[in-house]
C-alpha cells in the first residue's frame, strides 16, 4: 500500500522510483512465500512483478532522475548566470497559478505549444474543486501570464480569470483563446 501510495502520488522520480523498490521488496517476500509453500502460480507472479518493478527502478531512478536533475541544474545555473532565468517545460504542469493581486486561484495542468513557431501558446489552469473533483480547466493565453520560476502569474484579476469559459474534458481548443484588453489588470488595479 505504501508503495502504491509513492507512486500514484506523482511526486518526481526519486519517489516513484523509492515507490518500485518497496514494490520490489514485497514481490521478492512473496516469492520467497509461494517457493517455501510450493505455491507455483503465486512463486511465478511475483517473480514476473519483481521483473517489472526492476524496470520501474531503472526507469525513475535513472534515466528519469537523470533528466529531472539535468532540468534543475540548468534551472539554478540560470538563476546564477547573466542569461535569462529557464524552468523545465515539464515542470509547468503542478505550478501554482496566481491572479494579478497575488492570490493563489488554481495550478497548472498543461502547457500547449506551437509547433511552427516553438511559443507557448496557452496553458490550461485547474481551480476549484478538491483532488481534482468538480474542478474547472480553463485556456489562459501566453500574452495574459507571466512565467515565474516557481509559479505563474495571470496578468487578469479573478473575476476576469472566471469569465473564461470553462473548457470541456478531453475538448480543448485548437488555438489559444482571446483575452479581450479590458480583462487586463491595469497598473491602478
Amino acid at each position: 500500500m505504501i508503495a502504491a501510495m509513492m507512486t500514484a502520488a506523482n511526486l518526481g522520480a526519486r519517489v516513484t522510483g523509492w515507490g518500485f523498490i518497496v514494490f520490489t521488496i514485497g514481490s521478492i517476500c512473496w516469492s520467497i512465500v509461494g517457493f517455501s509453500s510450493d505455491q507455483t502460480n503465486l512463486l511465478a507472479t511475483n517473480i514476473f512483478l519483481t521483473l517489472v518493478n526492476g524496470v520501474g527502478i531503472w526507469r525513475w531512478l535513472g534515466r528519469q532522475r537523470a533528466y529531472e536533475d539535468g532540468g534543475k541544474s540548468a534551472e539554478r545555473a540560470s538563476r546564477r548566470s547573466p542569461a535569462a532565468n529557464l524552468f523545465t517545460a515539464g515542470g509547468i504542469a503542478g505550478m501554482t497559478v496566481e491572479d494579478a493581486h497575488g492570490d493563489t486561484i488554481g495550478k497548472a495542468v498543461e502547457a500547449l505549444i506551437e509547433c511552427r513557431t516553438g511559443t507557448l501558446s496557452y496553458i490550461v489552469v485547474a481551480s476549484g474543486g478538491v483532488g481534482g473533483v468538480a474542478e474547472e480547466l480553463r485556456a489562459v493565453p501566453y500574452d495574459a501570464l507571466a512565467l515565474r520560476q516557481n509559479r505563474i502569474v495571470l496578468d487578469l484579476a479573478a473575476p476576469a480569470f472566471q469569465h473564461l469559459p470553462p473548457l470541456a474534458a478531453g475538448d480543448w481548443p485548437a488555438q489559444a483563446p482571446s483575452v479581450q484588453a479590458s480583462s487586463f489588470r491595469t497598473d491602478a488595479a
